[in-house]
């Protein structure tokens, strides 16, 4: 009882900690509620099927997300005629999808729009107009492009454009051909669809359907149907619960930082009210208790209006992914009441851990104490925190001399441990090292004629408490920011330089507005084109990325071309499988086959992709693949590519735009992350400054009872606060530096590349300004209404 009256007693003092669990435990309710929602739907143009058999899922590595590799092509029509025969199916249908691009639409990679008019039947919209293709050079169409049934329409495939004649239009997306037409453009089968006779029961059929297969096929009905979207949303979803549990775990983590400094900082405010209780019998369990006490009101009022905010927010922030990308369209969230529970638990168990050490200092304080008048901090630090500071800046230290000598894998992670650990350990020392640095760098402040100055210098060198509490979270963001930002812009340079240094070519020619360049592009254009696709190896049939290529690759990367029945393999790749040179290899293409290839040559894994094949054996197996790029050493002449929706830019322009979505993703990613980091951050400052602010109305009197004026001593909080995140700001730079320079110096060991540091300056400007203007805003205005009152008295 007496934490919860002390807690509404002191509000504005524990306004911080009440903000950040509050924003805490709303990120970690939302980003739960968004993580947990499947929120994926079934394709619109298989919904019309209750029972879909998916083939059986090859391996795949965390975040890399492809198609199942197909059935062998007698193996799919046989499990099409023993499901055919079901009871109550009326019928079954094999999918098919093959490249398709209306002339003047966009598409986005990996996308296959082109179906056989049987799947039809699959979806869940049907004609609107005109009438199915009867012969090879008719098409039906969807009706949201503005054609209408006898239209002739020009339609981009593997092969290159092709001339169709518009029978009909549909309510839904996607291009039908006759399946004739579709079965020259399409590769292998990986769904088989069944259409059920009226009034029979899907549960039934597909219970029937799994001993048919017999573990050659995943069964779905339902919502499980869903898992057939797109492997593009499914890559999305997953780079989304990246980045919210990134935020979760960061606003956790901050939330406590900030709850364990505003209210370290507060018990040394209130020491003399502290060593009054001691006096009148208080023991120090029962202080202990009182704390506790304080930061369980404030936790729990500040959970609970979390876990309402984020429930709230939740389709708001869906929305915001969805658009930012990180969430496929349509995605809906579902909200479950125990997320928001948890998260309410987790924001009080937050604010508790939070405040254990500042429990420990209340309990610690003498009676004595009660008689002290002197607001000097004569021991600012204690022999467990020198302890700790020392031991975490040394993990720091040893973090960042591994970052020189690590591999590009252990680059990042070692990078952060540096960081942290250096953030941790300054934070720790701050009031160590406050003194010095400050009484160093303010030395100047003592020859400026006038009081102001002086009078700068020594409230900093006097209330090192405040100013190290005040100087702890502007380094940690500075910090935060500057590394995260600047080695995401450093790595992206170096992986930009690398791709650019292992490619022997003088010009890309890249597709425009199309997932890849065509047969026909890739003819006009000339070069070496480098046609993708994906192969599945090994007993567990893993996915990897495969390249077609011509006997000319090696003009343009250093490596021997295959040819024939062969293959080049990483060495990656080569050690995971078990192969090596001279040995066959059995790989299963697009189109279901599987074919043992002789391994030709095992190459270093910076290739961009992890098999090369001979171009024709792709192109026989995988008919609607597309060429990612093709290089030419001589710069083509415009008229070449007039039409080709292609475009001809510089080697380097290419590598730097080669994951230009990703690169996207991963800025916003860093955004979200400084974002957040910083506002935790605000919170702490200006929760810090107003209770500093708040308790120096005794020395503002002073002040102003020897003749110094309002304007001087609000000039005078004004620069104590600009030289306090100045230092910061410093410190911050000091702390990201070390992991920054080891990052580079690994990463040219690695890579045997000249890389440069790249310093993100409009990030770092932006946060240090944001904090300055935040922190002065916290000053002066509260002291100004304090002096204002004075004035009043």
């Amino acid at each position: 009882m007496i934490g919860l009256a002390t807690a509404r007693e002191r509000w504005s003092s524990f306004l911080g900690c009440f903000v950040a669990v509050a924003l805490g435990v709303a990120v970690v309710t939302t980003s739960a509620s968004v993580l947990l929602s499947d929120g994926t739907k079934v394709p619109e143009r298989l919904a019309g099927a209750p029972v879909l058999v998916q083939s059986p899922a090859g391996t795949q590595a965390g975040g890399i997300f492809v198609e199942n590799p197909p059935w062998a092509p007698e193996r799919a029509e046989e499990l099409r005629r023993k499901l055919a025969e079901l009871p109550g199916v009326a019928d079954a249908v094999t999918d098919r999808s093959f490249y398709a691009q209306a002339a003047d639409t966009e598409q986005r990679g990996g996308e296959r729009q082109g179906h056989p008019w049987s799947t039809a039947a699959l979806a869940d919209y049907g004609l609107s107009e005109g009438g199915p293709p009867t012969t090879g050079s008719e098409i039906v169409v969807d009706r949201s492009l503005g054609i209408t049934p006898g239209d002739p329409l020009t339609v981009l495939t593997a092969r290159g454009p092709q001339r169709f004649s518009v029978s009909g239009t549909m309510n839904g997306p996607g291009y039908y051909v006759t399946d004739r037409r579709a079965s020259e453009l399409s590769g292998g089968a990986r769904t088989i669809g069944l259409l059920l006779e009226p009034g029979t029961d899907a549960t039934r059929v597909a219970a029937a359907a799994r001993s048919a297969v017999d573990g050659d096929g995943t069964v779905l009905t339902g919502a499980s149907r869903g898992a057939l979207a797109p492997k593009q949303d499914e890559t999305t979803r997953w780079i989304g619960g990246q980045v919210l549990t990134a935020m979760a775990l960061l606003s956790s983590f901050v939330t406590v930082f900030v709850v364990s400094s505003t209210f370290a900082f507060a018990v040394g405010q209130r020491r003399r009210e502290f060593g009054l209780l001691r006096t009148i019998g208080a023991t120090p369990r029962q202080l202990k208790r009182l704390v506790y006490g304080e930061a369980l009101a404030v936790g729990v009022a500040g959970a609970a209006a979390g876990a309402l905010l984020g429930v709230v927010l939740a389709p708001t922030m869906t929305g915001v992914l969805i658009d930012a990308g990180f969430q496929p369209a349509g995605f809906e969230v579902r909200l479950r009441w125990w997320v928001p529970v948890a998260a309410f638990a987790a924001g009080v168990a937050v604010a508790l851990v939070g405040v254990g050490a500042a429990s420990r200092r209340a309990s610690r304080v003498k009676p004595l104490e009660a008689m002290r008048e002197a607001a000097v901090d004569s021991r600012p630090m204690t022999r467990r925190r020198r302890v700790a500071g020392l031991a975490a800046t040394a993990v720091g230290a040893v973090c960042s001399v591994g970052t020189a000598f690590a591999g590009a894998d252990a680059i990042v992670l070692l990078a952060l441990g540096t960081a942290m650990s250096l953030t941790v350990g300054l934070t720790l020392l701050a009031p160590a090292l406050v003194g010095p640095v400050v009484g160093g760098l303010t030395r100047p402040l003592v020859r400026r004629p006038g009081a102001t100055a002086v009078l700068v210098r020594e409230n900093m060198l006097t209330a090192v408490r405040r100013t190290s509490a005040t100087v702890a979270p502007v380094l940690a963001t500075v910090a935060f920011a500057v590394l995260i930002t600047s080695t995401v812009q450093t790595v992206r340079s170096a992986d930009t330089a690398r791709q650019a240094a292992a490619v022997r070519a003088e010009t890309a020619v890249v597709p425009s507005g199309t997932p890849g360049l065509s047969d026909a592009a890739v003819a006009r254009a000339g070069g070496t084109p480098l046609l993708s696709t994906t192969v599945y190896g090994g007993d567990g049939k893993a996915a990897l990325t495969a390249a077609g290529v011509s006997p000319d690759v090696e003009q343009v990367y250093a490596v021997p071309a295959p040819r024939g029945e062969t293959a080049v393999v990483t060495q990656a790749v080569a050690a995971a499988h078990g192969w090596r040179k001279g040995r066959d290899a059995p790989l299963t293409l697009e189109d279901g086959r599987t074919r043992r290839l002789r391994v030709t040559a095992v190459v270093d894994d910076s290739m961009p992709y992890q098999v090369l094949l001979p171009r024709d054996l792709v192109r026989d197996h995988d008919p609607s693949a597309l060429a990612d790029v093709a290089y030419r050493t001589t710069r083509a002449p415009a008229h070449l590519l007039a039409g080709l929706r292609a475009d001809q830019v510089s080697v380097a322009a290419y590598a730097a735009s080669d994951d230009a979505e990703e690169d996207r993703l991963v800025w916003i990613f860093t955004l979200m992350l400084v974002v957040v980091s910083a506002g935790y951050t605000a919170i702490a400052v200006a929760s810090t400054l107003l209770t500093a602010t708040a308790g120096r109305v005794r020395d503002f009197r002073v002040l102003r009872l020897s003749g110094a004026t309002s304007r001087q001593v609000l000039l005078a909080l004004a620069a104590e606060t600009c030289c306090v995140v100045a230092l910061g700001a410093a410190l911050g730079l000091a702390t990201a530096a070390p992991a920054l320079f080891g990052t580079v110096h690994g990463l040219r060991q690695e890579l045997g590349l000249p890389v440069r540091l790249s310093l993100a300056w409009p990030w770092l400007t932006g946060v240090v300004t944001g904090l300055l203007l935040l922190a002065a805003a916290a000053t002066v205005l509260p002291a100004r209404r304090a002096l204002g009152r004075l004035r009043r008295a």
